[in-house]
């Protein structure tokens, strides 16, 4: 008996390339970036109000909050770690990392890499 017939397809994966990360009021959402649909959207448990600075960073999304650093998965918004940076203070941060480059280039390269785990997979 061939079951196909009876397979319903979910949405449809959303991959890093999918998204859009907003940052403001110590929250980041995640939107779909062709329809503007909120996919995920997550609060700073400490640091409640003020500036926030998002980066992708391969496949992490690193967040500063009023001094607090945080590590979410960009595809569904779990906090991964924390660190609250003691000591330090608070202030406009700046994030760096050489995987966090939005550039065509580092688009063109993250393409490369999903298209190849798609095709290795199937």
């Amino acid at each position: 008996m061939d079951n196909r017939d009876d397979f319903q397809a979910g949405p449809p994966a959303r991959g890093l390339m999918d998204l859009v990360y907003v940052g403001f009021n110590s929250r980041v959402v995640a939107l779909d970036r062709q329809t503007g649909e909120i996919v995920w959207q997550w609060q700073s448990p400490k640091g409640r109000s003020g500036h926030v600075a998002v980066l992708v960073d391969g496949d992490r999304l690193i967040v500063s909050v009023q001094g607090y650093m945080y590590c979410l998965d960009p595809l569904d918004g779990t906090q991964l770690w924390s660190n609250p940076l003691t000591g330090l203070g608070v202030g406009i941060p700046g994030l760096a990392s050489l995987q966090g480059n939005s550039g065509s280039a580092a688009a063109a390269a993250l393409i490369a890499q999903q298209q190849a785990a798609a095709h290795g997979s199937t």
